[in-house]
C-alpha cells in the first residue's frame, strides 16, 4: 500500500489552494491529489463569466507544485477509514495518509425528470458541452435565476442566442435583493434579450422533434433547443458521514479546519465552520472561500495551527452590472439602501436585530474590507447610522 504525508480528496479550487498552503510550509513531503474530474484543478468562476467573453481556456488552469505531487484523475474514493488512516478507491486500491483533506465540494441539484439531456451547469465538462451546443442550437431554456442561472443566461445572450429563464421565485436574485431591485433586473434582462418567466414551477421536460419541451404546472409549455439548469448544489458529505465524521449542513470543522477526526481536515463548499464576525456557523459556496479556506487548511495540515476566521466575499456579473458582497444577504431582512445612482451604484445593508449581517456593494469596488468593518460594528444601529458609511 502506498502511503503519503498528505492526501487531498477533490480536484477543485479548494484543493489547488490547499496545495499552495502545504507547500508554503512543507516543500519536501509527498502529496496525493485525487479528483473525480478528468482534468487538473482550474478556476471555476470563468466557466460562467470570462470564458464567454473571450477569456482563453488556458488561463483557467491552476499552478501546481512541480515536485512530490501525484495526481489521480478520473478516480472516485469510496471509503475513508479514520482509524487506519486509509482511503480506498473505486477500483479497490488502498492509500495511506498522515493528514487528509476532504475538499469534496458540492453536487448540482437535479430535477426529478428530464434525463441526461439537461446540462446541470457545474464543471469544465459542462462548459464544454454547453459551448459545443451553442454552435448549432439557438434557443435555450435556463431553469433557475440564482448565481449560475443568471450568469449563464447573460453569457448565452451575449453570444446572440435566444434565452428564457424559468424561476420558482419572483425573478433575478429574488432571495437576496429587495423586490423593486428584482423587478428592475427582470426588466433589465428583458432589455438585453432574455425573457424572464418568474413565479413558475417546471412540471416536466421532455424531448421533442425540435429539442425539448418545458411544461409548467400551470399548463403552459415552451419549446427550446437545449436546457440548462442552475438550481443550487448539495454538499457532498457522503464519504465523511460514512467515516463517522460530524455532519451538520456540511462537514463540521473547528477553528483549525479539523473535522471530528483530528487528522482529517475539510474545506470549501462542503465544510461548515464558525465565523466570529457573524457569530454563527456557516457554509459558503463561493470562490473566495474555496481559495482562502483551502489555503488555510493546507497550512494547518502542515502544522501551522492558524485559526480560520475569514469572512469571504462573493460576487457576480449581470451583463454590464456587477457586485461584491459579504455576509448574509436575505431579501426578508431589514434592508437599508444607500444609492449613489439608483440601480447603478450603491450600497445595501442587511440588518437583523439592529446589527448589520450583510453588505451588498452594487457596482462599488474595493470596499469589501470596509463592509467587513461595518458587519463587525456593535448594535443597536439604525438606518441613519449607515447611510454614507461606505462611500462609492
Amino acid at each position: 500500500m502506498n502511503k503519503y504525508k498528505y492526501i487531498i480528496i477533490g480536484g477543485g479550487m479548494t484543493s489547488a489552494a490547499a496545495l499552495e498552503g502545504i507547500r508554503e510550509i512543507d516543500q519536501d513531503n509527498e502529496i496525493l491529489l485525487i479528483s473525480g474530474e478528468s482534468v487538473p484543478p482550474y478556476n471555476r468562476p470563468p466557466l460562467s463569466k470570462g470564458l464567454w467573453k473571450g477569456k482563453a481556456v488556458d488561463s483557467i488552469w491552476r499552478s501546481l507544485p512541480e515536485k512530490y505531487l501525484d495526481l489521480k484523475l478520473d478516480t472516485r474514493i469510496t471509503r475513508v477509514d479514520p482509524l487506519m488512516k486509509v482511503v480506498e478507491t473505486e477500483s479497490g486500491e488502498q492509500l495511506g495518509y498522515e493528514k487528509l483533506l476532504m475538499a469534496t465540494g458540492g453536487a448540482a441539484r437535479r430535477l426529478p425528470f428530464g434525463g441526461e439531456k439537461i446540462i446541470y451547469y457545474r464543471n469544465f465538462g459542462d462548459y464544454k458541452k454547453l459551448r459545443d451546443l451553442t454552435d448549432s442550437k439557438k434557443k435555450f431554456g435556463v431553469i433557475g435565476s440564482g448565481f449560475i442561472g443568471s450568469e449563464i443566461a447573460a453569457a448565452l445572450s451575449f453570444k446572440g442566442l435566444e434565452v428564457q429563464i424559468f424561476d420558482i421565485g419572483a425573478g433575478i436574485g429574488w432571495n437576496i435583493f429587495p423586490e423593486h431591485m428584482v423587478n428592475f433586473l427582470n426588466d433589465y434582462y428583458q432589455d438585453k434579450g432574455v425573457k424572464v418567466i418568474p413565479n413558475v414551477t417546471v412540471a416536466g421536460i421532455e424531448e421533442s422533434s425540435t429539442g425539448h419541451r418545458i411544461t409548467l404546472t400551470n399548463g403552459d409549455h415552451y419549446d427550446v433547443d437545449a436546457v440548462v439548469a442552475g438550481i443550487g448544489i448539495k454538499p457532498q458529505t457522503e464519504l465523511a458521514e460514512a467515516a463517522g465524521l460530524s455532519i451538520t449542513d456540511g462537514i463540521e470543522v473547528d477553528h483549525l479546519l479539523r473535522t471530528s477526526s483530528p487528522d482529517i481536515f475539510a474545506a470549501g463548499d462542503a465544510a461548515n465552520f464558525f465565523n466570529p464576525l457573524l457569530e454563527k456557523r456557516i457554509r459558503v459556496e463561493h470562490a473566495d472561500n474555496a481559495n482562502a479556506m483551502g489555503k488555510q487548511a493546507g497550512r494547518n495540515m502542515a502544522g501551522a495551527g492558524e485559526t480560520y476566521d475569514y469572512l469571504p466575499l462573493f460576487y457576480s456579473d449581470l451583463f454590464d452590472l456587477g457586485y461584491e458582497a459579504v455576509g448574509e444577504l436575505r431579501s426578508d431582512a431589514l434592508i437599508v439602501e444607500d444609492w449613489h445612482e439608483q440601480y447603478h451604484k450603491g450600497v445595501l445593508y442587511y440588518l437583523k436585530d439592529q446589527r448589520v449581517r450583510g453588505v451588498l456593494l452594487w457596482n462599488v469596488w474595493d470596499k469589501v474590507d470596509n463592509a467587513r468593518e461595518v458587519i463587525g460594528l456593535p448594535g443597536p444601529l439604525n438606518p441613519e447610522d449607515l447611510r454614507g458609511k461606505i462611500k462609492g
